[in-house]
């Protein structure tokens, strides 16, 4: 399977998607709402890609601008996507794959902070415990993005504050400013 980076450097260009179900990507719609709304954020921003599946998101980033991405993901097919889609767009200058768990890559994390973090966690387990210990991982003031399932509440906790919510239908982006 394939889905279009929309715009950008890559606007355009087709990227791999893992066959299946283990993974969600995010759908043209909802991704191209997500950068709309945080465009200017993204310009020379370090950003963190957790639950990464196909890498879209963060690939959407870099190619609207973001200076570096990290890539963390666990499943051998996904991470092997990933690879691909770095390789086929040339950006593995920009990119960095981890393959592990976000949980555990969170616990063991000792380099700088990033300026956005995008977290598109499996809709059957969305793990919100483990993405609000990501905030530790922001810069002060910084933004976090969380995809969720539509009905689902919205995790809430210290040091962070709910800027937005939007709603897609089954799908839903709550957005994060870690507080200065």
């Amino acid at each position: 399977m394939s889905m279009r980076i929309i715009a950008g450097t890559y606007g355009g260009r087709k990227i791999v998607t893992p066959e299946g179900k283990k993974t969600h990507p995010m759908s043209e719609r909802i991704r191209n709402a997500l950068f709309n709304s945080i465009g200017s954020e993204i310009v020379g921003a370090r950003v963190l890609d957790a639950f990464a599946g196909s890498g879209a998101l963060g690939i959407e980033a870099l190619s609207r601008g973001a200076a570096h991405v990290t890539f963390v993901e666990k499943d051998r097919v996904a991470q092997n996507i990933i690879d691909e889609n770095i390789t086929t767009l040339g950006i593995g200058d920009q990119a960095k794959l981890v393959r592990a768990s976000v949980g555990g890559w969170t616990n063991t994390y000792a380099g700088e902070p990033f300026d956005v973090i995008l977290i598109d966690p499996p809709y059957h387990d969305p793990q919100f415990s483990t993405a609000m210990r990501l905030i530790g991982l922001l810069k002060p003031g910084a933004l976090m993005v969380l995809s969720r399932p539509g009905r689902s509440e919205s995790p809430t906790g210290a040091r962070i504050v709910v800027v937005d919510n939007r709603s897609y239908g089954d799908a839903a982006l709550t957005y994060f400013r870690k507080e200065v």
